[in-house]
């Protein structure tokens, strides 16, 4: 009896692992299968390459399908022509315009010869740009290329954003001309008196923080960026964290003071000193300030300079505050 149980015990326990494998699979094949996303293919500077006007020194891969003789890697020349075609005698303008417009170009010229050409002109090499350069109070400097037109936030974000040392001001400096300006600054530029080549440009961070506007104009190739360092003024004293503060764009009493930790309970707010450096003064100037009026609005506050010394100084030996510390701090 026993020998008749086993083979029917185990061919019991194959039939059930057989039948949960075959629900499990049969479960697997009708559950839908997640759908697989595919990023995008185009960037914001794959849009500017098919958008990239020609200039010269660009290189150009002229191909006539069914007439390889004719073939051709062509440079753009300094009038912003291509010139050297095989069997075309009249240069194409290609300065200015896109690889589509010259390629229509190139085969109107070759339709004199050909019956129905078909022509693909592709840039093999884009050397028609300067880079262009940021440096300063950056992270990283950097040589950008000018595949497209890009913004100072661009700029900035390439190079790794600002540092702490950095002020409140950017500059730039135009190297050379833009090539291909659009319709509305080539408008600009008529009216304007002279080219603003070698002038130099000042910028706010705090506007280019903001967003759009004058505040985040578009670099130009060969510009160069400068992201100025900050200066500093000292702060010393009675304050919880004497330091040097570096300005941003304007930094008040209060904002220097606060900066460094506000000032001690012993501090004597209602005369605080600025030392200020003159010119062609060893001595310079000491300027004496009611901070504690400030703070209740009842006098302005006062915008630092660069390299300012502001010294919180201590209250006098009998003054109220100070005996009340003294006393607060006695033993019973």
């Amino acid at each position: 009896m026993k020998k008749i149980l086993i083979p029917l015990v185990a061919l019991f326990g194959c039939y059930t692992v057989i039948s949960v494998l075959a629900q499990s699979q049969s479960q697997q094949q009708s559950q839908p299968t997640a759908p697989v996303y595919q990023p995008g293919s185009a960037s914001i500077d794959e849009q500017g390459i098919r958008g990239y006007r020609l200039g010269p020194g660009d290189i150009l891969d002229v191909r006539i399908w069914g007439q390889s003789d004719l073939n051709s890697m062509v440079e753009i020349d300094e009038d912003g022509n291509v010139s050297s075609l095989p069997f075309i005698d009249d240069p194409i303008p290609a300065k200015c315009r896109t690889e589509r417009e010259v390629q229509k170009s190139v085969t109107d010229a070759y339709a004199k010869y050909l019956v129905k050409p078909r022509v693909s002109v592709r840039i093999a090499e884009r050397k028609s740009r300067q880079p262009a350069t940021i440096w300063g109070a950056v992270h990283m400097s950097q040589r950008v290329p000018m595949i497209r037109r890009i913004q100072l936030h661009e700029m900035v974000a390439v190079a790794g954003g600002f540092t702490d040392t950095a002020g409140g001001t950017i500059q730039i400096i135009h190297t050379i001309p833009e090539l291909c300006p659009d319709p509305g600054e080539v408008a600009t530029q008529k009216t304007a008196q002279g080219s603003d080549v070698g002038q130099l440009q000042s910028y706010k961070i705090s506007a280019l923080r903001l967003g759009g506007g004058d505040g985040d104009p578009f670099v130009r190739p060969g510009d160069i960026v400068y992201v100025t360092l900050g200066d500093l003024v000292f702060v010393t004293g009675l304050v919880n964290q004497p330091q040097s503060v570096i300005i941003k764009d304007q930094m008040t009493l209060t904002g220097a003071i606060a900066r460094a930790g506000g000032p001690t309970r012993l501090a004597q707010k209602k005369e605080v000193h600025i030392l200020r450096k003159k010119d062609n003064q060893l001595a310079g100037e000491d300027i004496k300030v009611n901070y504690e009026a400030i703070l209740k609005g009842k006098e302005k506050d006062v915008i630092l300079q660069p390299y300012d010394i502001v010294d919180v100084g201590e209250l006098s030996a009998m003054s109220g505050k100070k005996i009340t510390d003294m006393l607060t701090g006695l033993p019973l």
